[in-house]
C-alpha cells in the first residue's frame, strides 16, 4: 500500500526575528526549551482528538483523493520516506503519491543538466518546475491534499499537528547548531514555516522559525498556526 519515495510573513511571524525587519534578532539559545510533562500530555491530546476529528468527518475526502491518485497514476495510492522526527529518530513519513516512479533518478538527471535548478534546489530544497510531480500531483499538492495520511502518523505518535517541519536525513546539517531545537518536539503537519512563507522561504528561514517555534511553544500559538493553516490551505498560500 506505501512505497518509498522522494518529494510574506503573516501575522504570527511578523515580529519574529527570523522574519526580517524590525529590531535586531535576539540569538537562539544554544540548548533548547525543555517542555514540561504536563505541557507534552496537552499537546498530545490535542494531537490524538484533531487526528480522530479528521477521520471522522473528512474520512469520505481522504477515500476520494486515493480514488483519484488510483485512478490517474495507478498503485501505490500512498508512499512512504524515511524522515527523522524527535530526538533524531527515524520514522516512515507518509503522502498521498504525486510524483512519477523513480523520482530521485528524475531529480538528478534533471539537476545535472541545469544549473539554475540546481541553485534553486540547494536554496529551496523545491523546485517551481518539478518534473517529478505528475498533473494529479500537482493538484493535489496546490490543495494540500497530499498531506493527508501525515494524520496517520499523529495518530501512531510519529508526529504532531504542529511542529517543525520533517527533516530528510539528507537535510539534517542544514540545521546546524539549531539541531537540538528540532530534536525536542515531534515534527508537524503543519508548523511557523508553512504560514510565513512556505516555498518563498529559503530552507535557512525555515530552520530559525523551527528554532523560535520550539523557544516560544504553547498551546495558544498551535492554535493560531492551525488556523493560519486553514486559510493558507484554502488560499493555495505557498503552496507547490
Amino acid at each position: 500500500m506505501f512505497r518509498s519515495d522522494s518529494t510574506a510573513q503573516g501575522p504570527i511571524a511578523r515580529h519574529m526575528p527570523p522574519g526580517g525587519g524590525g529590531t535586531a534578532a535576539t540569538p537562539h539559545p544554544l540548548v533548547s526549551r525543555k517542555m514540561h510533562w504536563l505541557e507534552r500530555a496537552a499537546k498530545r491530546a490535542m494531537d490524538i482528538v484533531g487526528a480522530l476529528v479528521f477521520f471522522a468527518l473528512l474520512g469520505p475526502v481522504y477515500l476520494l483523493v486515493a480514488l483519484c491518485v488510483r485512478i490517474s497514476m495507478g498503485a501505490p495510492i500512498h508512499y512512504w520516506q524515511s524522515r527523522l522526527g524527535q530526538n533524531g529518530e527515524r520514522f516512515k513519513f507518509y503522502k498521498f503519491r504525486s510524483m512519477v516512479h523513480d523520482s530521485d533518478a528524475v531529480l538528478e538527471d534533471f539537476l545535472s543538466k541545469n544549473d539554475m535548478a540546481r541553485t534553486e534546489w540547494d536554496t529551496f530544497q523545491k523546485l517551481e518546475k518539478d518534473p517529478r510531480i505528475t498533473p494529479m500531483g500537482h493538484l493535489i499538492r496546490r490543495a494540500s491534499l497530499d498531506e493527508l495520511p501525515q494524520f496517520w502518523n499523529v495518530l501512531k505518535g510519529d508526529m504532531s499537528l504542529v511542529g517543525p517541519r520533517p527533516c530528510m536525513e539528507r537535510q539534517r546539517s542544514l540545521y546546524g547548531k539549531h539541531w537540538s531545537h528540532y530534536c525536542t518536539m515531534r515534527p508537524g503537519i503543519t508548523g511557523l514555516w508553512q504560514v510565513s512563507g512556505r516555498n518563498r522561504l529559503p530552507y535557512s528561514k525555515r530552520v530559525e522559525l523551527d528554532a523560535y517555534y520550539v523557544d516560544n511553544w504553547s498551546l495558544w500559538l498551535d492554535v493560531k498556526i492551525l488556523v493560519r493553516t486553514f486559510r493558507a490551505v484554502f488560499m493555495a498560500e505557498g503552496s507547490r
